[in-house]
């Protein structure tokens, strides 16, 4: 039997899950109270998150973590440390902005005055733009404009040497002239965090690790690897446009100051050459491709620095002292590969780190909006990044780089609003487990007397959450499966190139265009960037080898630009046999803009390159069996993802679809047994499998909207099994329970006492207008049940439920279910005569709680809708 598998039947599943656990400044006995209610809810870890506290750093702060390092100790618990005060990271505790002026952020600005000429003795008024003397310039260069159309044309010229006190004397040629002003300056960017640190800059990153890091560890380096383990960021960034969260910040938008740094000059020096300062104005004005050359320079130079002087310099310094270094930055709508709250480039942005990190919150990802945009906070999503993006840049970094040891955390739930139950949380749940993501950080914990207005929902909220009792049978799932999903090794037989440096230097097609074809169509991929391509990355007998990947091949998302070595990485690799496939056509030139005509050439001549549409890209790879999974039919919605352990193979499957089930048959490139586990029953049983012409196995597969399933082949001890349930096949008679139902209500602080409400003859939601439109909590529903049937098995299917379902035969606990099919075995609980049947349904909170974020979305109904049948297998 597998270790893995054995572990989860047996109960000793690691943990997986680290919530948000907020500080208010509590009293000792409500965080210890609130922590009982994280470990009793299946959990053995918290974030500390110290924003909302009123003395981080100080003796509270200090007392505060005392109590909460002791009962974690007394119960077993890690601890990791959201690492700031403010979000996002970058504040260091209020202390850059005590520090020598170098070391707080800088900025490349720009400004530019229109001329006309000729004009001798001609001056500009400089002083004004450099802020009397307290912006260093850096070039001032003028270039002619054309006289139609005002675009640049002809070389800059150098006007640099004849600025003197704050004046630019200039006898002016004739024609029209643009003269740029580039400058660094420090007061650029966004307002919100101005005395935040440059990541750019190794000096001014310590800041962060002398301040708040070096505290932990000096009060606490006996726990270090053990009870604490470690830290997070929470979205760091530059920061530099004034509209902080504008998903669109990249070099060419007007006004906008770029990051700058002590070490920027010698990089755009070697890139660009001596005379870099006389390109920098092509960072905000078009030039055709040497705008595309400056801006790559820029991203390339200002990622890499975000890599090495932020995030590895935070992370090395936690493993030379046992602990791990984790978080996320801002990926929203594209963001990952850009400035103002990105990084640059997602890779990049994380290598540093022990795990690899995203979070979904404020409704980023919803049910159903797939393609269409979603109306949210921040504006509207891009729902195709989202959907079929966001999660594959986690887990194909935790693929690929070694330390991460196949991690992704994930934090997710957040700000959803009260409208968010468990229902909710589970489809995103299973979206990011299907993804592979194995580790989550719930957002979030709450001490604040309820209600707490930050960002709902909160998982215990002073015991007024009616679903807190349910919320342990979600997070035991996600161990069991998150167990199952670690330690080993995952399938896939596509690699797609990351897009990041297509995007800064010419017109590109987004990642995830690709991703979301191969998706739609069972053929599940990772996605790679260059650097690894170049640094870390074989050809071996026709397939691309990553770590422990094997690719059958590489997908190019159209890109008019690559680097160079990108370019003859790929001609090189087309050689050696790996099938690469271009979308919508090769790259026309190089980044850098060093010729690359060869290379092109090979490439479009080489048997192994394939140029083919987007929406003919998956038939393109199944017609040259570079497939994995296979189901037969169009499956849009049906998700797969394949993870090896040595003697296991797990497949799991999710249908995404809201509303539409799935019904295929699914081969798998494997022989012998097929098992299903179920991660809420922890229980195994046998599929009904067949061998297909190809070798493998062929079984049918049936899914619920909302509803996924986990097959296992490999070795298995038979006597763990339970005995397989008739399959669907097989004939039923649904008997529909038309009965009068008694209703009674209780709110989560008054559970399990009831108050009598009612009897209804037609199941209705309980929240519409004439009904209970306000309440929040529980209704029980009861009635008696005439059985005369005979059968090895009969299924209660409750129909439609908001949202959370428990039920009870002649008194006998059956089962709970938190999110569609609601349906439960209850063979064994039926007697012939009389039966008393009792279904509890729990709502979320928005009905009592009608926050704000929760008018983003739809509301659902609440209570037992139906129809409730017995579904009898014959």
């Amino acid at each position: 039997m597998n270790h893995r598998l054995q572990d989860v039947l047996d109960g000793r599943e690691s943990n997986y899950i680290l919530p948000f656990l907020w500080q208010h400044g509590e009293d000792e006995q409500t965080i210890r109270q609130e922590i009982a209610r994280v470990h009793e809810a299946g959990i053995g870890a918290v974030c500390v998150e110290s924003r909302p506290h009123p003395d981080f750093l100080g003796p509270k702060w200090w007392e505060d973590m005392n109590v909460i390092m002791d009962e974690a100790r007394n119960r077993g618990m890690k601890v990791w440390i959201l690492d700031d005060d403010h979000f996002p990271t970058g504040h260091a505790g209020g202390r850059v902005k005590q520090a020598p002026a170098e070391l707080h952020r800088k900025f490349l600005a720009e400004r530019h005055i229109d001329t006309l000429g000729p004009a001798t003795g001609a001056s500009l008024l400089l002083e004004p733009i450099l802020a009397n003397g307290k912006h260093e310039l850096i070039s001032a260069v003028a270039v002619q404009r054309d006289s139609i159309n005002g675009g640049l044309c002809g070389a800059a010229v150098d006007l640099t040497e004849f600025v003197q006190d704050g004046i630019l004397y200039w006898d002016i040629p004739a024609g029209f002239w643009r003269v740029f002003v580039i400058s660094v300056n420090p007061d650029g960017g966004s307002k919100k965090q101005k005395h935040y640190l440059n990541p750019l800059d190794r000096d001014s990153t310590r800041i962060l690790i002398d301040t708040v890091y070096e505290a932990f560890f000096e009060r606490y380096r006996e726990d270090f690897g053990q009870t604490l383990a470690g830290f997070f960021s929470d979205e760091p960034g530059f920061y530099n446009d004034p509209e902080t969260f504008d998903f669109d910040s990249k070099p060419g938008k007007p006004g906008v100051p770029l990051p700058w740094s002590r070490d920027m000059p010698g990089l755009l020096k070697r890139s660009l050459g001596p005379d870099y300062q006389q390109q920098l104005h092509l960072l905000w004005h078009d030039a055709g491709e040497a705008s595309s050359k400056v801006r790559y320079a820029y991203m390339n130079a200002v990622s890499q620095l975000y890599a090495d002087h932020f995030c590895s310099q935070i992370g090395d310094w936690c493993r030379e002292r046992g602990v791990e270094y984790i978080g996320h930055v801002l990926e929203d709508n594209n963001i990952h590969a850009r400035l103002a709250a990105g990084a640059g480039h997602f890779f990049r942005s994380m290598w540093g780190q022990d795990m690899s990190g995203l979070d979904v919150v404020l409704w980023q990802i919803v049910p159903g909006f797939d393609e269409l945009p979603f109306r949210w906070k921040a504006g509207e999503t891009d729902s195709e990044f989202f959907h079929y993006g966001l999660g594959k840049l986690g887990v194909s970094l935790s693929h690929m780089d070694p330390k991460k040891k196949g991690r992704t955390m994930c934090e997710l739930y957040g700000a959803y609003g009260w409208t968010e139950g468990l229902k909710l949380m589970k489809w995103l749940t299973d979206h990011m487990l299907v993804r592979g993501v194995n580790h989550f950080v719930p957002h979030a914990f709450t001490q604040k007397a309820f209600p707490d207005p930050d960002h709902p929902p909160h998982m215990y909220a002073s015991g007024k959450n009616p679903q807190y009792r349910y919320y342990k049978v979600l997070n035991q799932y996600i161990n069991r499966i998150s167990h199952l999903i670690s330690g080993g090794r995952h399938v896939a037989t596509a690699a797609v190139l990351y897009h990041a440096e297509a995007e800064w230097s010419g017109e590109s097609m987004y990642f995830h265009k690709p991703v979301k074809e191969l998706m739609q169509h069972q053929i599940d991929c990772d996605v790679v960037p260059v650097d690894v391509l170049l640094e870390g990355a074989s050809v071996t007998s026709g397939k691309l080898h990553i770590h422990q990947e094997d690719y059958g091949c590489l997908i190019i998302p159209y890109a008019e630009a690559l680097p160079v070595a990108m370019i003859q990485r790929l001609a090189q690799m087309a050689e050696q046999g790996l099938p690469v496939h271009f979308i919508d056509g090769l790259p026309r030139r190089s980044s850098e803009g060093v010729q690359v005509l060869a290379e092109l050439s090979q490439l479009a001549s080489d048997p192994s390159v394939n140029v083919s549409s987007l929406k003919g890209l998956a038939a393109s790879l199944i017609k040259e069996g570079l497939f994995d999974i296979r189901a037969e039919g169009d499956l849009p919605y049906l998700r797969n993802y394949h993870y090896v352990h040595d003697d296991l193979h797990v497949f799991m499957f999710f249908n995404e679809s809201p509303h539409q089930p799935v019904q295929t048959k699914i081969h798998l490139p494997v022989s012998g047994k097929l098992y299903a586990y179920d991660g809420f029953l922890n229980r195994l049983t046998r599929v009904d499998a067949s061998q297909d012409m190809d070798g493998g196995s062929m079984a049918e597969i049936a899914l619920s909207p909302y509803e996924s399933v986990v097959w296992l082949n490999g070795d298995i001890v038979e006597g763990s099994v339970e005995a397989m349930p008739c399959p669907a096949t097989e004939s039923t008679i649904a008997v529909e329970l038309n009965r009068v139902w008694t209703v009674s209500t209780s709110r989560a602080e008054k559970y399990p006492h009831f108050e009598a409400w009612g009897s209804l003859k037609d199941l209705c939601s309980m929240s519409g207008p004439d009904v209970l439109p306000r309440f929040s909590g529980t209704f029980r529903y009861e009635t008696d049940v005439e059985w005369g049937e005979t059968s090895d098995r009969v299924l209660l299917n409750l129909g439609e439920v908001y949202e959370t379902a428990e039920v009870w035969v002649n008194g006998e606990h059956v089962g709970v279910r938190i999110c569609p099919p609601y349906q439960l075995d209850v063979s064994r609980f039926l007697i012939k005569g009389n039966n008393c049947l009792i279904v509890e349904v729990t709502n979320t909170l928005v009905k009592e709680q009608r926050d704000n974020l929760s008018s983003f979305a739809q509301q659902e109904p609440s209570g037992l809708l139906g129809p409730v049948q017995l579904v009898v297998f014959k």
